[in-house]
């Protein structure tokens, strides 16, 4: 029967990209005048599982559009990652380049900064050792950092503290940033995401449609940074446009 369901389930996103349990139950009833309430939470996790539909919130759910975030990772990313594993093989890190988020903005920053996240415990160990052969590696740099040297240099390596348990995920073997991690964090490090602070919306509208956005993942992470009003603020701002 849940292949039946499977025939069906495209047709009540049609009208709307995003329904509400209630209403998409609703429509399954309509089909399936027969199946009960239980039935029908069996086979909607079935075909959540299998990655036919997705629930980016609690009670919301939408058609998978299974397009994962897929930044470009340079080759100088890849060296400077591969450099500190062989380094530091035991330790948990990530590595990404604020031009990433040049694809959601209108106007597009002249600076793009190389960052590596690291366990706190290790991240300073991390910065000694690629300032023996980095030029321009700051560590944890505060406004005033930013404002006297590193907008005024190339090539900036930055080395910063990572938040316990921050959304993690792995392309080409190489550890980077979940984009819900990215996003809550530009609401808190106002500095590193200075350029994105006047494209806070049209950043987050950008990528709610281009991507399949796990709100949840996203939530539990503001929680953890002190920012769950000001995200929820914002996605429903996006989404209202």
């Amino acid at each position: 029967m849940a292949e039946t369901l499977e025939k069906h389930i495209s047709r009540y996103f049609k009208e709307s990209e995003r329904l509400s349990k209630q209403k998409l139950v609703g429509s399954i009833k309509k089909d399936f005048p027969s199946w009960s309430d239980n039935t029908i939470n069996m086979y909607l996790s079935k075909l959540k599982k299998e990655g036919i539909i997705n629930a980016p919130s609690r009670g919301i759910y939408e058609m998978d559009s299974n397009i994962p975030f897929q930044p470009n990772i340079s080759n100088n990313l890849k060296r400077v990652f591969n450099k500190v594993k062989r380094e530091f093989p035991y330790i948990n890190f990530c590595i990404w380049d604020t031009v990433w988020l040049n694809d959601f903005m209108r106007h597009q920053p002249f600076k793009h900064y190389v960052v590596i996240e690291v366990e706190k415990d290790a991240s300073e160990s991390v910065f000694n050792f690629l300032t023996e052969s980095n030029k321009n590696v700051f560590f944890n740099p505060d406004e005033e950092i930013f404002d006297r040297y590193i907008h005024n240099q190339d090539e900036v390596l930055i080395v910063k503290n990572m938040v316990s348990e921050s959304p993690i995920i792995e392309k080409d073997k190489i550890s980077i940033p979940a984009l819900e991690k990215l996003l809550v964090d530009m609401l808190i490090d106002t500095t590193l995401f200075s350029a994105q602070q006047n494209e806070k919306e049209f950043i987050m509208r950008s990528v709610i449609q281009k991507y399949t956005l796990n709100e949840l993942k996203m939530r539990r992470y503001a929680v953890r940074r002190n920012r769950e009003d000001e995200i929820e603020k914002l996605i429903n701002i996006s989404l209202a446009k």
